[in-house]
Order: C-alpha cells, then structure tokens, then sequence
C-alpha cells in the first residue's frame, strides 16, 4: 500500500490511551560495520516494542518505464526466502501476537512489526533474512502485478480525484521523480520483470541502505547486539548516486483544466514549490511554512474556514498543508471547492489570502493559537510509540536527520510574526505555483 493509506489505516489500532508523551526521550544511534544504521528510542510505559526497517528508496528514484517499481517490490517482500517459504513470516508474527505491514513512499519503503517487548529477536531475525534471501519468482510477480493494477484501478483510475491528482501531480513537480504516481502508471507496472524486480533488490535493500529504528520497552545496547546478531553479517553493496534537480529552480507559474465526466462538482488545488527540512538553506524556513499552514488551516478559527466559508461563503470547503519531511523540495498547498460552482472566486480568494500573509504580519494571539495547535498536534503524534518510530525513520530517510525531532518544539517556540511573513514572501510567489482545476464535463465556462 502507499504511505499515506497505509499510516492513516493504523491510526485507529496504534494510538494508546493518552498519557504523558516522550517528547523528550533520547535516540540512541549506531552504525554496524556493514553500514546498517540503527536508531533506539525508549519508552518503557508499556511491555511493546515496534521495529521498522527503512530503505533509502521510493518511486522518485524510479524513471519512466520502471515507475511503480518500489510500490510493486513492496508486495514481492512478502514472497518468502527458503528459510521462510510464503506465508510463514505473517504467520509468525500473528502466532506471537504481533502485527506486521509495509508502505511505500515517494523516498522510502519501510517494513515493520508490533510486538511484545520480548519478541523482538524475532522481528529482526525475519526481517533480516528477507533484506538478504529473498525469493522472486515470474509466478508470484504475475500474481502480485494484479494485486497492483486493481489497487491502482480502485484507488486511482476509478476516481475522479485520483485521475485528476495524478494530473496535477505531473506538472507541478516538473523534472523530478515526484512527477509520476507512487503506484505507477499502469503500462510501466504491467511490463515490470522478474529482471527488473532482482535488479532493483541488489540495487538498493543493502544494509548501508538501511536504517533500523526500534522504539519502546527497550535498552539501546541489547537493540544494538540483537542487530549485530542478526544483520550483521549481511555484506554492503553499493549504492547507486542519485541524481536530481536543482532545488527551487523557478518553473514559472503552471495550469491544469481537466475535465472529468465523473466528477460532479469543481475542485481546485493550488501548490506552492518551497523548501523541506531537507533542502532549505535557512533552517528556520519548513518551521516558518508548517506555521503558515496552520495559520491557514489549523482549526475552526483559521483564517480560510473563518474567511472563505463562513465568512464570504465563497467556498464550500477550503483547506492548506505542508509536509517538510520529503527529500526534494515539497509544496505548500491550498485547496477549495466552490460554494456556487465559481472556482475563479476561489482562487482569487485563495491568492488574497497569500497577499495577506504578504502584506503584513500576523497578531501575537493569532501566532501562539496557531503555535500551540502545531506543538499540540506534534505532542499528540508523538505519544504514540509507533509514531515516534515513523517521525525517526521518515527524518532519516528523506535527509533531514533524526536530529530534527528533538529541535523541532524549540524550532517552532523560536518563530516570530517577522519569520512567517519573511517565510510568505520569499516562498508563495507565482512563479513558484501550480494551479489545478478539475471541472465537470459538462461544464463550459472559463476556468
């Protein structure tokens, strides 16, 4: 599954009942001699444990013609080694009380089990036969493509908005591997081989590709011993260099009318490219947009819930993000579906409210709401230890260092109402900004 589907699937089952968070519980890191880096955080409120095994590849290392690639491996990681033969490894894990998936993203693939604090051995024993002897097969990648090119049907090609996502996604991130969907376009997929697939393993599921993170009721150096134990002796191969984009290299103001026979009313999203905790040249900047977005869209009295819907009534639904925990550059995005079918009056109050932002800075009671709405939403995640394993290996993998979880309350307690307007100004300009509108078919007016 992709990333996003497969951690908003488990919120339900993987968020405690509340208690204090560990915010301020340390990481202890080690680095194996083959490479293999592993992260220890402890939590010892309860007798669990959550592993995850995080490679350094996503489908924006993939090209044209083997896109869909790691999404598809994903599945292929559940075929079996001799040791394991298929349907042993769940079964274990099931047997032990645990639970085990995987998700794919645009800058990682991770594997992972929750399990009682004593059965970690066994977690890492099964996970590092597979990053070592895993089997693959023309049979089980003929099943498994069929699995992908449903998935894709059901998910994409079946939806209005996915088909207009998909759309949108290729001309804002022009040159990148962000471009092409996680999943794959469906010819790329159908035409992957077992080649392709063995390639691909060899190429990147390397122990100095890799980073194991266990969080929970743990002591660092029994992790540290077991992961010697267990994947210590796989050999390192090299990894391939990854050759991107110039970061922030305007593209010039882009647009999309896509018109869809499905789709039953307007949408509109617009996305700002702008710098991640990877890529930013002033460390400041991803606290400065996260702020921004919540500004925008941090609860019932942000500002677009509070002007564009209530207040003018211009749309029916208005929204704003960013993720800066991606390798490339990410985006700040808006989004709005018009109240009376008007999606140029959206837009234009879309862009006011940018302006705004421009213009001038922000009340002092509007920026601790929204610094305390970020810093509550953060501590919330955190309090969860499978998300205190995620924050780690997503930071790791996309370049901005596990470092990062420590500073970021400080980070964000350090913003002033000059940082998010300096923030607006440099970062949400047109020549940055993609703007998408998916109409229905039978709609003729102007976009």
């Amino acid at each position: 599954m992709t990333a996003r589907n497969a951690i908003f699937a488990l919120i339900p089952a993987l968020m405690a009942a509340p208690v204090a968070a560990q915010s301020d519980s340390e990481v202890t890191e080690f680095t194996l001699d083959n490479g293999m880096q592993v992260l220890v955080r402890e939590d010892h409120r309860a007798p669990v444990v959550v592993s995850q095994v995080w490679y350094r590849v996503g489908s924006s290392y993939e090209g044209r013609g083997n896109t869909g690639l790691s999404h598809l491996f994903e599945h292929m990681m559940f075929k079996g080694t001799d040791a394991y033969p298929e349907g042993e490894f769940s079964e274990i894990i099931s047997r032990e009380g645990g639970r085990l998936n995987a998700f794919t993203g645009r800058d990682f693939s991770a594997y992972f089990e929750i399990m009682a604090a004593d059965r970690l051995p066994i977690a890492l024993e099964l996970e590092a036969d597979r990053m070592a002897n895993l089997q693959i097969d023309a049979e089980a990648l003929a099943t498994e493509r069929e699995v992908v090119l449903e998935e894709r049907r059901l998910r994409t090609e079946d939806r209005p908005e996915g088909r207009f996502g998909e759309r949108y996604a290729a001309i804002a991130n022009p040159g990148t591997g962000y471009a092409h969907p996680i999943i794959g376009w469906a010819d790329d997929v159908a035409g992957l081989t077992v080649d392709d697939l063995e390639g691909w393993y060899q190429q990147w599921y390397t122990p100095s590709n890799a980073t194991l993170v266990v969080a929970g009721d743990v002591e660092p150096e029994a992790v540290h011993a077991l992961a010697r134990e267990y994947f210590g002796d796989i050999p390192e191969r090299e990894v391939p260099a990854v050759h991107d984009p110039e970061n922030l290299d305007p593209p010039g103001e882009r647009r999309l009318v896509y018109r869809d026979e499905q789709a039953r009313v307007p949408q509109l999203r617009m996305g700002y490219e702008v710098p991640s905790f990877a890529t930013a040249d002033d460390s400041r900047d991803p606290y400065a947009l996260l702020m921004l977005a919540t500004i925008l869209d941090g609860g019932d009295g942000a500002r677009l819930s509070e002007t564009l819907v209530r207040g003018s009534g211009v749309a029916a639904a208005a929204g704003a993000g960013y993720n800066p925990m991606v390798r490339l550059d990410g985006e700040f995005s808006l989004f709005g579906v018009p109240a009376d079918g008007d999606v140029a009056a959206v837009e234009q109050a879309l862009r006011e409210e940018i302006r705004r932002l421009q213009r001038e800075p922000v009340s002092e009671e509007e920026l601790e709401r929204a610094r305390s709405q970020l810093l509550a939403d953060h501590l919330f995640e955190l309090d969860s230890v499978f998300y205190q394993a995620m924050q780690l290996g997503m930071l790791e993998t996309t370049g901005a260092g596990w470092e990062t979880l420590d500073a970021f309350e400080q980070n964000v307690r350090a913003l002033s109402a000059e940082d998010l307007q300096a923030a607006a100004e440099r970062y949400l300009r047109p020549e940055m900004l993609t703007v998408g509108v998916m109409q229905p078919a039978d709609r003729e007016d102007e976009a």
